[in-house]
């Protein structure tokens, strides 16, 4: 195929590409993320619209489509995926159905954005980035933490040197059991792996380390050491990891998700040659920031849209329309996993 024809056959048959044309969106999934988080957000965002909704449950799916006016819903996944119509899909289910969705719909041709954690394993995530190499279709990573202005505010601070050279990151998360824990016949899918790819460390982690990895460029090494102390569930319930990032930054994280409720804790703490950094991740208290020329703290706290997914989901679409580039991507999301796996042991 010669060039015009290889540009004729991209305007005609791949419409996402077109600039005139609206990412018309199919969601796989349609659980609670979906009702505030992302869902709504694809009908804000310009040139955007959710046009389908796909649950195996089709009374809910229905139910769905009918509360949040979207004029399409299916029980089928392989339906939803080969409607005319959906030309973009986003992939809103447990982990352990990410890569089939994900490959399914990059093989139609159709470009996907995906709950985190991106796939149950580093090596399912390998396969979604061989496909989407093969097939030339892009992939993202809903790591939405990018595009907040609250944790962009963090980078700013961390970039003009507020507190001069970063020299050590500290994680923790502490938090009591949830009502759902104390009884095997209640548990919920996050903490059962061949589900969710692990315990709630791979349910609230990525986005931890997904952030980091956007702050100071990639981690490249990393060891950690995962335990199970509450017996409530078969995977882990506590973690400590270490990890070194490209640039040389080293970091230490603790996770515990059975601890007393008075000894809760969500902290990201970045130590500087010049100062302290301090933020949460989940909680968006006030970012503090003690420096050296300026030992009284600052506080700063941006607020965040109301569909938190919003911005991103922007700048998909306009990736997808041949604009600027998403910065959370399948490279990016695949990245994070790896680093998880490593902590955990399982690679």
């Amino acid at each position: 195929m010669n060039y015009f024809y290889s540009q004729l056959y991209l305007y005609n048959f791949i419409p996402f590409l077109r600039k005139e044309s609206m990412i018309k969106w199919g969601m796989i999934g349609c659980g609670d993320v979906t009702e505030l988080k992302s869902g709504p957000a694809f009908n804000k965002a310009a040139d955007s619209e959710l046009v389908a909704v796909m649950r195996r449950n089709a009374a809910k799916a229905e139910d769905y489509a009918k509360r949040h006016n979207v004029k399409k819903y299916y029980s089928d996944a392989g339906a939803l995926i080969n409607d005319p119509e959906v030309n973009a899909v986003y992939i809103a289910t447990p982990p352990s159905t990410h890569a089939e969705y994900a490959i399914r719909a990059m093989r139609a041709g159709k470009p996907v954005y995906i709950e985190k954690p991106m796939a149950l394993n580093d090596g399912e995530c390998r396969k979604i980035l061989e496909v989407s190499q093969q097939t030339g279709v892009k992939c993202f990573v809903a790591y939405y933490r990018r595009y907040l202005p609250y944790f962009r505010k963090v980078k700013h601070l961390v970039e003009i040197g507020a507190i001069g050279e970063v020299q050590l990151v500290n994680v923790r998360y502490v938090c009591p059991p949830q009502k759902e824990d104390y009884s095997r016949t209640t548990l919920t899918w996050r903490v059962k792996p061949e589900i969710a790819g692990a315990g709630y460390f791979y349910d609230l982690a990525p986005h931890q380390l997904d952030l980091l990895n956007y702050l100071f460029g990639d981690i490249t090494e990393a060891t950690g050491f995962p335990a199970n102390f509450a017996g409530y569930y078969d995977a882990e319930d506590t973690v400590s990891g270490i990890f070194k990032f490209e640039c040389g930054i080293v970091g230490t994280g603790s996770w515990c998700f059975v601890s007393d409720v008075n000894q809760s804790v969500d902290k990201i703490e970045l130590i500087g040659s010049q100062g302290r950094l301090s933020f949460s991740c989940f909680g968006f208290t006030p970012i503090k920031l003690i420096t050296e020329a300026f030992p009284e703290p600052q506080f700063f706290l941006p607020e965040n849209p109301e569909n938190i997914q919003f911005y991103l989901i922007e700048a998909v679409v306009k990736d997808l329309e041949g604009g600027e580039s998403c910065e959370s991507t399948g490279v990016s999301g695949a990245k994070t996993n790896w680093v998880m796996d490593k902590i955990l042991g399982k690679i």
